[in-house]
């Protein structure tokens, strides 16, 4: 049944009759004061609103807000009726498509906890080593393998070298290894330096914990080897070695997370929100954005080229000489000059940035307005050309680094964010997960993949997730209010 509107007198409408058909998009047009909003939300949501509230128990009605009755003959065959305001909302200078959408809470969460931390220097996983994990890589060795279980004796401020061995010693521990792997008793070290009269040489030593046998299966050097590899990650502040006997390199074993030498923070859902002070770029805070030097006002007008004085701040007789030095080198550095700037290639507008042999770039020309800074008129063509520009850090990911060595499938987060959602969506149904990191993802996948759906169901498919809100049309912004209703 259609709704059928009789004798509507809704502020300034006058006895209006109307038929709107159900599950049809119904578009109510005119003038402005013609009556639109009246009828479509002082009458018709009013009522259907209303009449829903007045089904409810007196118990529910009491935390609703109430709506008077409109006047109106008779509406037949309505509904109840949610009614969207149509404003355009930022939600703050951070807000994004991702944050609006909660598509990016539930990716922060996916990454934190199937997200594989990778060293951007060897490009292998970060994971934190413990005791079963030794034992696991010294039952393939062959049985009868000698091997000697070591932790680092790292310097202390605080302590001599003598007094850092007499405490181990009052431990229990007799033995430590020197930088060439030979070993001394500590009793015969402190004998050497108090003959030498001085502290014992900086060099990396490392307490002995134990001296073992690979024995495969046994129960006794199964809990032997955990206990001594236990007791090295403790005195050794989370490090630990296996030396072997037969002059092989040594095994480095560590429970703190770090790889190559670099420590990374473990993946936590605040390392990859740019809300967070934690995973926010610490150049730009999470704005994606500081204030610099603008591109778009060293070059007004891309379709000049460099001779034609694209770049703006080079214009003028004295400015001018920064720009003949460019021309006379151009040809060695493969910059064409007489080519209109948005030709150029990134490589080309680089070098112009950069600068090389035979002329100075843009950097150095603004490094040298600063120098000049305390005379008014440089102060002034600096300001000039001042304004929002990307961070440099972040490159306007807003992110801070730490989060880019966080992969899931080959891609790091920001990378996900940089996609439309239709991309992402793509991106996501092809994403292959063991079966362990599938139970865990399931519900979260589901939650972004529904959102990012609908995106594309409302014909938002080609909106980047990290698109700013404040960038949004009135349409774009509605219909992205009811991704999560």
């Amino acid at each position: 049944m259609d709704i059928q509107i009789k004798g509507a007198r809704e502020h300034n409408l006058k006895g209006v009759d109307v038929t709107i058909p159900k599950r049809k998009i119904t578009v109510i047009t005119g003038l402005s004061g013609s009556g639109k909003s009246s009828l479509a939300f002082d009458t018709l949501y009013a009522e259907g609103q209303r009449r829903y509230v007045e089904s409810l128990s007196s118990y529910a009605r009491q935390f609703l807000g109430r709506l008077d009755k409109p006047d109106v003959d008779s509406i037949d065959g309505i509904s109840p009726a949610i009614a969207i305001e149509q404003r355009t909302s930022s939600g703050g200078p951070r807000s994004t498509v991702a944050t609006r959408t909660e598509i990016h809470d539930h990716l922060r969460l996916l990454y934190a906890r199937v997200g594989k931390t990778i060293s951007p220097i060897s490009g292998e996983e970060v994971r934190k080593d413990r005791p079963e994990d030794v034992l696991e890589q010294l039952e393939l060795e062959v049985d009868g393998t000698r091997f000697i279980i070591t932790a680092p004796i790292p310097p202390k401020s605080d302590r001599t070298r003598k007094q850092q061995l007499d405490i181990l010693q009052q431990q229990g521990f007799s033995r430590i290894l020197d930088s060439k792997g030979e070993a001394h008793l500590i009793a015969s070290v402190q004998d050497e330096q108090k003959d030498a009269g001085s502290d014992l040489p900086a060099e990396p030593w490392e307490l002995v914990i134990d001296r073992l046998t690979v024995k495969t299966g046994d129960d006794d050097f199964t809990s032997r080897l955990l206990d001594s590899v236990e007791t090295a990650f403790f005195e050794g502040n989370g490090g630990c070695s296996v030396h072997f006997t037969d002059g092989r390199k040594p095994w480095p074993f560590s429970n703190r997370f770090e790889r190559d030498g670099l420590t990374f923070p473990e993946p936590t859902p605040e390392l990859f929100t740019f809300n967070s002070p934690i995973g926010a770029c610490r150049r730009c805070e999470g704005f994606g954005h500081v204030i610099g030097i603008d591109p778009a006002r060293i070059v007004p007008d891309p379709r000049l080229s460099i001779y034609e004085d694209a770049v703006a701040c080079w214009r003028g007789e004295r400015m001018s000489k920064w720009k003949d030095r460019l021309c006379l080198a151009a040809r060695d550095h493969n910059i064409p000059i007489h080519k209109p700037w948005r030709d150029l290639t990134e490589a080309q507008i680089s070098a112009v940035w950069k600068g090389g042999k035979g002329f100075k770039g843009l950097d150095a020309f603004f490094r040298y307005l600063e120098e000049k800074s305390y005379k008014i008129q440089f102060r002034v063509m600096l300001s000039r050309y001042r304004g929002r520009t990307k961070c440099p850090a972040c490159a306007g990911t807003r992110l801070g680094e730490a989060s880019q060595n966080v992969l899931i499938g080959g891609k790091d987060l920001t990378y996900v964010l940089r996609l439309p959602a239709k991309d992402a969506l793509t991106f996501l149904n092809d994403l292959e997960l063991t079966l362990t990191e599938r139970e865990i993802a399931e519900r979260l996948i589901h939650e972004v993949r529904t959102r990012l759906t609908y995106l594309c169901d409302v014909g938002l498919g080609y909106l980047t997730l990290d698109r700013s809100s404040k960038t949004l049309s009135g349409g774009e912004s509605q219909r992205i209010a009811l991704s999560t209703c």
